[in-house]
Formats: C-alpha cells, sequence, structure tokens
C-alpha cells in the first residue's frame, strides 16, 4: 500500500514543477505529515524530493530526476493501454499521435510485459454509436479538437433552433455521447458555459490567441450536471397510467428509467388486484403513445383522455386485424 503511494507521489512531481504538502495530501488521500514522513523516506532512498520553506514552498524533484515505467503491474500496464479509444482518436484526427505514443510506452515497458497492448485489445472493445445508426463522424472535428487541446479561441456558426448564429467560443472539452460528438464551451469573456453538437457547426476558425482555462472546470462533471438537465428539460407532459406487475418490471425499459424509477417510488400502495397507477413525466403525448405501446395490455391508460382515445383506437384496428 505505502509502495504504491510512494510512486504515485514520484509521479505527481513530475508531472509538476511544484506542490504544496496539502496538494500532495489531497491526491495522495493522507494526512500532511504522511505526507512529510513519505518526502523524507523517498529521499533516503535515494529519489531527490527537495523541500522548500515558507508560505510559498512546497515538494519538487531535482536534478531532472524521471523515473521509468518499470514499476508498473501487468493489470496496470493493460489497463493503461485500454485508455485509448481507437474510433474517437481517428475522429480527432490523433490516431497517428496516439500510436506513436502507445510505441514509446511499449518500449519503456519491462519486455514482460510488452505485449499488454495486444493482451488488452483482445480483451475488451469499445464501439460508441447505438444499433442501428451509420456513424458519422463531424467533418469540422479535427478542427475543434486542435482548438481544445491548444486552448485556443474559435468563431464558430452553429446552426440552432432559431437559424444560424456565430458565437466567440472557449473550446473546453469534447463528449462522444452514444455515436454523437458534443463541444462544452464557454461563450468568450466569461461567460456561461453550453454544449454545442458538433455536427451542427457550419465552420470553426481557430484564432491565435488562447484563452485561460479555468483549471475549476470539471468535464465529466459539467456533463453528468447537464445530461440530468436536458433529460428532465423534455419530460414537459405527464401521464397517469395503471401498470399490471409485468408492466411495473418492463416500464424502465421503455421509457426514460430514472422518471420510471421516481414515479413507481411516489406510489404509495398497489390496488386490491395488484396494479400500479402510476403518474409518469414524459417528452409529449405522441411520444408517450410510442413507448407505452411497448407495454401491450400490461397497461391502461386513464389521463389524458386523448391518449386513451388513441390506445382505444390501437385497440379496435387489432382487434379488426387479428379477429376472435
Amino acid at each position: 500500500m505505502r509502495a504504491a503511494r510512494l510512486i504515485k507521489m514520484v509521479l505527481l512531481l513530475q508531472s509538476r514543477p511544484s506542490m504544496t504538502a496539502a496538494e500532495l495530501a489531497r491526491e495522495l488521500e493522507v494526512s500532511e505529515r504522511t505526507v512529510t514522513r513519505d518526502a523524507q523516506a523517498l529521499s533516503e532512498a535515494g529519489v531527490p524530493v527537495y523541500a522548500d520553506r515558507g508560505r510559498a514552498g512546497g515538494y519538487r524533484l531535482i536534478g531532472g530526476y524521471r523515473t521509468r515505467l518499470t514499476g508498473l503491474a501487468r493489470s496496470e500496464a493493460e489497463a493503461l493501454f485500454l485508455s485509448g479509444v481507437p474510433g474517437a482518436l481517428r475522429e480527432m484526427g490523433l490516431e497517428d499521435a496516439a500510436s506513436a505514443a502507445r510505441l514509446k510506452v511499449s518500449a519503456a515497458l519491462l519486455p514482460s510485459l510488452r505485449d499488454a497492448s495486444r493482451t488488452s485489445a483482445q480483451r475488451f472493445h469499445l464501439d460508441a454509436p447505438n444499433w442501428f445508426t451509420e456513424p458519422k463522424s463531424p467533418e469540422l472535428l479535427p478542427a475543434v479538437a486542435d482548438a481544445v487541446w491548444d486552448d485556443r479561441r474559435v468563431t464558430a456558426r452553429y446552426r440552432g433552433r432559431e437559424g444560424e448564429v456565430e458565437r466567440e467560443l472557449e473550446p473546453y472539452g469534447l463528449v462522444l455521447k452514444a455515436g454523437v460528438w458534443y463541444l462544452c464551451a464557454r461563450v468568450q469573456d466569461g461567460g456561461s458555459f453550453r454544449v454545442y453538437r458538433i455536427d451542427r457547426f457550419t465552420a470553426v476558425t481557430a484564432g491565435e490567441v488562447r484563452f485561460e482555462r479555468d483549471e475549476e472546470f470539471d468535464l465529466p462533471g459539467f456533463w453528468a450536471e447537464r445530461a440530468e438537465q436536458f433529460a428532465r428539460s423534455i419530460l414537459r407532459a405527464k401521464v397517469v397510467v395503471r401498470l399490471s406487475g409485468d408492466g411495473v418490471r418492463r416500464l424502465p425499459y421503455v421509457v426514460d428509467p430514472a422518471s420510471a424509477r421516481e414515479a413507481l417510488a411516489a406510489v404509495e400502495a398497489a390496488h386490491e388486484d395488484g396494479w400500479l397507477t402510476v403518474t409518469l413525466p414524459v417528452e409529449s403525448e405522441q411520444v408517450a403513445h410510442a413507448q407505452l405501446a411497448g407495454l401491450g395490455p400490461e397497461v391502461e391508460v386513464l389521463a389524458p383522455e386523448s391518449l386513451r382515445a388513441r390506445f382505444a383506437e390501437d385497440a379496435r384496428r387489432l382487434g379488426r386485424l387479428y379477429g376472435t
């Protein structure tokens, strides 16, 4: 346990000019006193860790010290090669760079670990797009990716709901969701963070000016929050339905799972016949019709009346098709 922590401490100090005891304690999830003891242990073992005293002080490595990747376990080496997503790297124009990086990492590994890239590729493959969709790489994705990596401001033209608009953006990060690429960006000069579908950009021009990145920005956290907001924002209507036991089990598979769980949790008790009456948030009556039809006779729509009439018509048509 301590050996792994010491290795991580050295790698952290390699990656940054200097780190305070508080920063190291936070990264290593230990106390500052433990950081002091670990730094002393590394120094005694020959690792040149130097402590600067004072308010602006911290720990740093001296003499250009670098450690080689010979301390990796097999599982760690294989996980390292799993961190790249070949399709996504190719679409961003980074396939050659990623290939060169893998070769360099392989060359630095112990001979017994150099087959890690092959063994991991044999055991895991990520296919991001949904079923029955033709994946398309946005034409402007490489240009956007270059700006993201280089922290360069861009002038972008975007097709929105109200037509095409032009924005000055600070591109912070890229997200690949179900085969669709998104850009998380801040409107220039301290504006709000927004999400843009990259396939809706009609023009992207990167300038020479680099923006000052907000180091507090958390891309995974930002995306998770916005994705949840989006999922809830489109659920603008409500329907009331009765569900059989089988309908209850299948409901999360035909509508938004989180909304289904919340709606079912709000039900106090089942009826004597075992059915539940549920108030369910949905995107629209038309979408609810398409989704709930997948439950067949395991659901009865109670409201709104117009949706109940749709299902009644479906039942009449099915009766005419199949007869009795």
